[in-house]
């Protein structure tokens, strides 16, 4: 048997002539698709072709995850020369192509998942086969950070999958499952164990002893049919209609698979991966790209790990917890914390309340099995899992509690008490409140060092974002408690400092309240609307409000006992007070806000918005309402960062990107600025304090930056 092995790859023959690649990047933490790789891959390669003595290749992994993808720290930095880096992609399709033309057979045998450039590497492969692992997931995610397949995967796979199924992976990032992967064509076949995976490989060798790949097979019939088939004709050009209706233009790498996919087609192989190596190289340069990258990926990827946690506390585990408060909040957290295998006490004033409460979880999962998602089984071992309650006492023995009562301060108070009673001295208490102080709430206790906020949003079981607010005497043990059990529940944490309304709802409150006031000073509803919807938004700002009522934003003013509220928190107070005593307008939950909800219809605005507020396409152009929209955002993020809130830039991006939908192709709220141009920036700001009034002042801190010429992220806290 020859073998061979450096710190990419192992290569070995067997008595057989099968020869064997099986990659084992052991200086990295996963197997990544990188130049060097590529480099070691393409010589293995060429050995074994060029070798008598071998008939065929099965490409597999040494690791569990077969291929994690590209080397986004590669990815994600400036690419000095673009031509160089054009001419690298050309070199590296060129050798990947001398593999597939070599005339000897190669079989991916996928024993892990496969994603990105790892799935594009398979696509190298004549053959595919995937153990039938429900673990394992296959596609092209590329899309998701801002890029498109560049090894090869736009332009091929088309030609396996159809153009439909090709377009719906490439362009949503979409991942399969093994059985759904060899429905749609992206593998050839399923292995029921790793001894089944290496025989089917082995045979597909000795059976197909001369390949061609489907783009290199002139008789080959793309599923479903080709460009200019009705299908496919009338496929791509619903994708076009589709993409720019949802991204509006500002995810250009959506655009660019659409034209590699249209063009590619049409030519050769050889020149439809050139065209996609120049797309990819475009790509690699737009500012949208990197941005996806750092927030998207490296800094939701580090949050994930628990950067925030202080690392000298060790880990704090948490079995038993303890929920106050059984109505939408705390019975998604419930489910969320039962789902992770934590034994739940959900508590309310009556058992009956907490058994509503426990019926959510009820409904999510017998959703999940209607949808093939779940099992009996699981349901009742989930359930299983939640105790409901009306006796305080039982919050004895927990680790952590989570208060999730309505924002009243005299009630978390009565609760605070209640609990502390019986809950251990060296336990951790924490707050759901999304605005009140946690240093206040906090003053209830009798061991404030073990007190801290853990902000989740609603619904519970789908926002993935946690804000942990840390109080005035929060300790680090507490800050460690809060964050090792949102990683254990599979949410993302950001750790922020104290203040009123934090930093998720003060932003996010800029953003429905600037809504207003352009509402006010004439701007068209419908405008304001699709206007913040096409930068990126998912919802308008006057839609969302009546999602959040606009009673709760009444309630949270109310209950600000600051005697000095700014211009902007008096004006929008005034505005709703206005709506709801005068005009019965109260949110969507009330049926009437902004909108009117009819029965079994879709919202429609209020019609009465454009006359009470003397609406006028002519009052301010549309760039400045944009502006206004997405800047004022953006402005108090800073402002958060200036004042210490925030603990660090990326927990900005990351806040707004997952906390209130803060459109990603910017980078986040934060990075929005050097999105825009931090001068540019600045001179709008400043413009707008003129016209539009205080709100608008800029930090110090942030004019400095811009004088130098600096990024946002240059920020430095002052030590």
């Amino acid at each position: 048997m020859s073998t061979y092995k450096n710190d990419y790859l192992e290569y070995q023959i067997d008595t057989d002539g099968i020869a064997t690649i099986n990659i084992n990047q052991i200086n990295e933490p996963a197997n990544l698709f990188s130049i060097d790789f590529i480099q070691h891959f393409v010589e293995a390669g060429q050995k074994a072709i060029q070798d008598d003595q071998v008939k065929g290749v099965i490409v597999t992994s040494n690791r569990k995850v077969f291929m994690a993808g590209g080397d986004l720290r590669m990815l994600g930095k400036p690419i000095p020369d673009a031509q160089v880096f054009l001419n690298g992609l050309l070199e590296m399709h060129q050798k990947l192509r001398s593999i597939e033309t070599g005339g000897k057979p190669f079989v991916a045998a996928i024993n892990g998942t496969a994603l990105g450039g790892g799935m594009e590497l398979c696509l190298v492969c004549h053959h595919r086969i995937v153990l039938n692992n429900i673990k394992i997931k296959l596609g092209f995610p590329e899309a998701k950070v801002g890029l498109l397949p560049g090894g090869g995967g736009t332009a091929k796979a088309p030609y396996l999958m159809g153009i439909q199924n090709g377009l719906m992976h490439l362009l949503q990032g979409k991942e399969s499952r093994p059985p759904q992967a060899l429905k749609v064509g992206l593998v050839d076949a399923l292995a029921d164990s790793i001894e089944d995976l290496q025989a089917k490989a082995k045979q597909w060798i000795l059976d197909n002893p001369n390949p061609v790949q489907p783009w290199d097979n002139k008789k080959h019939k793309i599923p479903g049919g080709n460009l200019w088939s009705p299908k496919g004709a009338q496929t791509l050009m619903g994708a076009v209609g589709n993409i720019s209706k949802m991204t509006h233009g500002n995810y250009p790498a959506q655009k660019y698979i659409l034209s590699v996919v249209h063009d590619g087609l049409q030519i050769p192989i050889d020149r439809a991966l050139e065209i996609e190596a120049r797309y990819f190289t475009k790509i690699c340069q737009a500012p949208e790209a990197k941005n996806m990258i750092r927030t998207g990926f490296f800094g939701m990827q580090a949050a994930k790990k628990g950067k925030a946690r202080p690392k000298a506390e060790p880990t704090y585990e948490i079995k038993k917890l303890g929920i106050l408060g059984a109505g939408m909040m705390g019975a998604g957290i419930a489910y969320v914390s039962a789902k992770a295998g934590m034994e739940v006490v959900l508590k309310d004033i009556t058992k009956e309340s907490a058994e509503k409460g426990k019926a959510y979880s009820t409904k999510l999962l017998d959703k999940a099995i209607a949808r093939g998602r779940s099992t009996e089984e699981k349901k009742n071992k989930l359930l299983s899992n939640i105790t409901t309650t009306d006796d305080p006492s039982q919050m004895e023995g927990c680790d952590l509690v989570i208060e999730a009562v309505f924002e009243d301060p005299k009630l978390k108070d009565t609760v605070t008490k209640q609990t502390e009673s019986v809950l251990a001295k060296d336990k951790i208490y924490a707050s759901n409140t999304s605005t009140i102080p946690i240093t206040l709430l906090a003053q209830s206790s009798e061991r404030p060092e073990n007190f801290i906020g853990i902000h989740f949003f609603s619904p519970v079981d789908k926002m993935p974002l946690v804000e942990i607010i840390v109080g005035e005497k929060s300790s680090d043990k507490a800050i460690a408690a809060a964050v090792d059990y949102t990683i254990a529940i599979g949410k993302i944490p950001i750790v922020v400092n104290d203040q009123r309304g934090f930093f998720t709802s003060r932003c996010f409150s800029t953003y429905v309240t600037e809504g207003m006031f352009l509402l006010e000073e004439g701007v068209p509803a419908p405008m304001i609307e699709t206007l913040a919807k096409k930068q990126g938004m998912p919802v308008g700002p006057l839609a969302v409000h009546d999602e959040v009522t606009l009673t709760l934003s009444v309630h949270v003013h109310e209950s600000n006992p600051s005697t000095q509220k700014t211009e902007a928190q008096e004006r929008s107070y005034k505005m709703l007070k206005d709506l709801i005593d005068n005009e019965d307008r109260k949110g969507k939950k009330y049926g009437a806000g902004f909108y009117d909800y009819p029965k079994g219809e879709k919202k429609k605005l209020w019609k009465k918005l454009a006359t009470k507020y003397n609406a006028n396409t002519d009052t301010l152009p549309k760039d400045i309402v944009t502006k206004r929209i997405m800047h004022r955002q953006a402005l108090e993020s800073f402002r958060c960062l200036n004042e210490g809130v925030l603990r660090s830039s990326i927990d900005g991006d990351i806040g707004s990107v997952l906390g209130w939908g803060f459109p990603i192709y910017t980078g986040g709220a934060i990075s929005y600025i050097d999105y825009v141009g931090i001068q540019q920036f600045v001179a709008d700001c400043d413009q707008f304090k003129k016209e539009f009034g205080p709100r608008w002042e800029v930090p110090a801190s942030l004019m400095a930056l811009a004088e130098e010429g600096k990024s946002v992220h240059d920020f430095e806290f002052e030590k």
